[in-house]
């Protein structure tokens, strides 16, 4: 047996059970990861370097996205050796239609239960009829990847909570509507989400509870239409309640992220790291 597929076989083992598809989700305490997309710039740089130093401020669990490319193998030792396990991951969709057993062979070797794109395929964004199909699309990637042991999420943005002309209902809800629970989940944003002007811990309690196992834990200062990313606790998201709606909803995993900010990602990864460590998740 080769490495890549000891690794795969082993990743079927560790994704076994992970799918359930959130049954007793809400029974345990949520974890907390890093989106590598947050350390995009120093990773460039220095990879092994990066990874160290997030596993020395104390993150255990990482998404990985925005990380140089590199082969299956590679990225598993990388995590290997800093300690780091990958809980979920960004990647596009278009992968998975082309050459869906060699993406699935490379997440599982890597040992990533969980996948999301990081919005809906460009050719699915121009009208409603675009989305809906977009929305098929998906919930048939999301159904075969299910029968594989992988998790298929939706990252949003703002533009999600717009609504096309001709339907009453913003993107997201379309997009929940028109798949399957256990086909398709929603990896919210919960920051673009709040800017967007949704009431995060309600949609979490209603059109989201059991369908957002992974969320991005960001933070954004509205001020006078201004839209500031800063550490976690800093800005105007509403905290306490998100994460009283959290453990109602199911949430298994915040996963913090940040796509820029004042200083270095490193700074405001470990502010982050300490304000999710005090939390009751």
């Amino acid at each position: 047996m080769s490495r890549r597929e000891m690794l795969g076989a082993l990743g079927v083992m560790t994704l076994s059970g992970a799918v359930g598809p959130f049954a007793g989700a809400a029974a345990k305490k949520a974890g907390i990861a890093l989106q590598m997309y947050t350390m995009r710039e120093p990773a460039k740089k220095d990879l092994a370097d990066t990874l160290k130093k997030c596993a020395d401020m104390g993150w255990k669990y990482v998404q990985w996205s925005g990380m140089p490319g590199l082969p299956a193998e590679q990225v598993r030792a990388a995590l290997d050796k800093a300690g780091l396990k990958c809980i979920a991951a960004h990647t596009g969709m278009e992968a998975f239609e082309k050459s869906f057993e060699k993406e699935v062979a490379f997440w599982k070797t890597v040992g990533c239960p969980d996948i999301a794109p990081g919005g809906m395929m460009k050719d699915c964004t121009g009208s409603l009829e675009a989305w809906i199909k977009g929305c098929k699309r998906l919930d048939a990637i999301g159904a075969k990847l299910r029968a594989e042991g992988i998790r298929l999420g939706f990252h949003n943005h703002g533009m999600e909570f717009e609504k096309f002309p001709g339907d009453p209902r913003t993107k997201h809800q379309i997009l929940m509507d028109e798949t399957k629970p256990e086909n398709l989940y929603a990896e919210l944003d919960i920051a673009w989400a709040h800017a967007a002007g949704v009431d995060v811990p309600a949609y979490m309690r209603s059109t989201l509870k059991n369908r957002c196992p992974v969320v991005h834990a960001k933070d954004v200062l509205l001020d006078g239409g201004k839209k500031k990313l800063v550490p976690l606790g800093q800005g105007s998201v509403p905290w306490p309640q998100v994460f009283a709606a959290g453990r109602e909803a199911g949430i298994e995993w915040y996963v913090y992220e940040q796509d820029n900010g004042e200083g270095s990602p490193f700074d405001y990864a470990r502010t982050s790291f300490e304000f999710l460590s005090k939390q009751s998740l």
